[in-house]
């Protein structure tokens, strides 16, 4: 009998875990599974990068997941340095180029998942592309980073753009020492957040020693005479800098799929259906950060590229190549970060997003504290709520505050998957203790204060006009 191969682009989150799932539900007689990677690693958390630059993780290989070694116990075939370059998908043919050799190959295959991930954006502007810029999207990424900021070398890094990356990689320079400035072209850092839980955000990024700059934007990369950034310039003027690197956001890695003829959908993604498998083709499959998704409360397509997202369609794509039934329902938009103290979570939607979807809504901003107000160690915390008008359903919330703070957002990203208002969400039955939290816990306050705008709200509109 002969085996039906499955080939995966992309050896890391979304490709693995499909690889995986494939496998534990079809032995390896029936299928044959290859992946192959342009890297140098697989499988790893490209989520700890700054950590391990910063020197919080001691070690790069922390950050792998699984070896290569494992996934041969697997009988998955991992080959890295292997660069899909093109496909032919009606003839179902992979054109691989070897890093190491230099040379082409094909690869033919049954089934195919595109785990392309995500490339950083890069703004169109002179120098952008000189040895010194870094992206910070791969372990290899990484790698090169750590080793221009080894030993005595840099001096001064320049972040361009504050979102999460850029704050967390400016962090890590401030923990090796350098001198760092973030450059934001927005009013303020963390677009994925209101201006005035952002606002919040920049205060924390100042108190580390940063410059933040904001309403700035890099117009140019200056180079030397060997060609290397030597630093950026903007409106303002110029800004020395030994490393620059770019915290822009990413965009979907799509070329490759898109110049193969599969449907790449209006948030830049691959457009696939809820099992996952692409809208233009019946063997194709595609997971993690290559993908659109639809935005649950909006439902609106959306491009959100987290490993957990690449995780859970990977393990949706694994299930169903293998002959399963799963699907991946969409997000709601839940993240979280640190910088230094302070911890900064989101979900749902920002107000500006609640507008576009064409939502009429209330915002409140609540102050309270982590634990009892008399406890050791308590710290404040402020919370955001974004409430439908009339309904109450709650939208979206965002949360910022010390030790004790960011995890709260998974209650508030559990009701507005299941369509809670905030009423609802006033009268969940949460833990208390006085190490843990206020009697009132800080959700229950801030959803206490929404309702209350939301019944304001509703009074004035069926209020008598004079």
């Amino acid at each position: 009998m002969s085996r039906e191969r499955l080939v995966v682009i992309g050896a890391d989150a979304g490709g693995m875990t499909a690889a995986s799932q494939a496998r534990r539900r079809r032995g390896a007689e029936s299928l044959e599974i290859i992946a192959i990677d342009r890297g140098r690693h697989a499988s790893y958390s490209a989520c700890g990068i700054p950590y391990w630059i910063g020197g919080l993780v001691g070690s790069v290989d922390a950050l792998v997941a699984r070896t290569v070694d494992e996934f041969r116990k697997q009988d998955i075939e991992v080959r890295l340095r292997q660069e899909a370059v093109g496909l032919d998908l009606d003839a179902g043919v992979v054109t691989v180029h070897d890093h190491e050799t230099g040379g082409d190959h094909t690869l033919s295959f049954d089934q195919l998942v595109l785990g392309t991930g995500a490339i950083p954006v890069r703004p169109d502007i002179a120098g952008i592309d000189a040895p010194g810029v870094y992206g910070v999207q791969t372990l290899d990424d990484g790698e090169a980073v750590r080793a221009a900021v080894a030993g005595d070398g840099a001096r001064r890094a320049v972040v361009v753009g504050g979102g999460y990356i850029g704050l967390e990689m400016a962090e890590a320079f401030v923990e090796r020492g350098l001198e760092v400035t973030v450059v934001e072209a927005a009013p303020q850092p963390m677009s994925t957040l209101d201006p005035d839980v952002g606002a919040l955000v920049a205060d924390a990024v100042r108190g580390l020693g940063v410059t933040l700059l904001t309403d700035e934007q890099v117009t140019a990369i200056r180079t030397g005479a060997g060609g290397e950034a030597v630093g950026v310039v903007t409106a303002g003027g110029e800004i020395p800098a030994d490393i620059v690197v770019l915290g822009l956001g990413v965009r979907p890695n799509t070329a490759l799929a898109r110049d193969a003829g599969v449907k790449i959908g209006v948030a830049g993604g691959v457009a696939t259906d809820m099992r996952m498998r692409t809208l233009s083709h019946g063997n194709v499959w595609a997971a993690g950060d290559c993908v659109q998704t639809v935005n649950r409360v909006s439902a609106a397509p959306v491009h959100v590229p987290l490993g957990t997202h690449a995780n859970k369609q990977g393990r949706v794509a694994g299930i169903n190549i293998a002959g399963g039934y799963a699907t991946f329902p969409g997000v709601v938009g839940t993240a979280v970060t640190r910088v230094c103290s302070l911890e900064v979570a989101r979900t749902g939607l920002r107000e500006a997003e609640a507008e576009r979807a064409g939502l009429r809504f209330v915002s409140t901003l609540t102050e309270s504290t982590t634990r009892a107000g008399y406890f050791p160690g308590t710290r404040p915390i402020t919370i955001k709520m974004i409430a439908e008008k009339r309904s109450g359903r709650l939208l979206g919330a965002q949360i910022v505050g010390q030790e004790g703070a960011a995890k709260r957002i998974d209650v508030l990203a559990t009701a507005i998957w299941n369509g809670m208002t905030v009423e609802e969400v006033s009268g969940l039955d949460l833990s208390y203790a006085p190490p843990f939290a206020p009697v009132w816990d800080p959700v229950l306050i801030a959803a206490r204060k929404s309702w209350d705008a939301v019944e304001l709200e509703v009074r004035a509109d069926y209020s008598p006009q004079p």
